[in-house]
């Protein structure tokens, strides 16, 4: 599914017209994404949690010539489910088979 199916889809389930809709949910995006930049945890009760998470540097080697190489550390966005999610998708997913 990609972004304009999920604004086709609210826009039918809302009646709010696609314009009105693509603009809310990138305002939801840009929001979770600014309060990644600051480092905030986002917790969505019954869909899951968004966190940034450090990765410290570390030496690795490249595979194709075996030369050691240093990966600085970084930063990155990371999503946990909930159970409740978790649960939902795979009682459906038993439902499909």
């Amino acid at each position: 599914m990609t972004k304009a199916d999920i604004v086709e889809e609210v826009s039918k389930q809302t009646g709010f017209t696609k314009v009105e809709t693509d603009y809310i949910l990138n305002t939801i995006l840009d929001t979770i994404k600014k309060s990644l930049e600051k480092g905030d945890r986002i917790e969505i009760r019954g869909f899951g949690n968004f966190i940034v998470k450090h990765l410290a540097g570390k030496e690795a080697r490249n595979p194709k010539t075996n030369e050691k190489i240093w990966v600085k550390e970084r930063f990155v966005p990371k999503f946990k489910a909930s159970k409740l999610l978790i649960d939902s998708v795979y009682k459906s997913q038993l439902r499909g088979f």
